[in-house]
């Protein structure tokens, strides 16, 4: 299964048995991405973690 990078363009190839909301990382640009949906296959950028400061 192969999908664009939504960044940089670049080509990304996924496992076969990629899940919904699995982070991938871009290998050209770095930029780690958000499985949205499998069928149809979407993703978007992953969002920031948050720090909590020891909380």
């Amino acid at each position: 299964m192969n999908t664009e990078c939504i960044v940089c363009g670049s080509n990304i190839e996924l496992p076969d048995d990629v899940e919904t909301h699995e982070i991938i990382m871009c290998d050209d640009c770095g930029t780690d991405l958000e499985v949205t949906s499998v069928a149809p296959l979407s993703i978007q950028a992953a969002p920031e973690e948050e720090e909590d400061w020891g909380e």
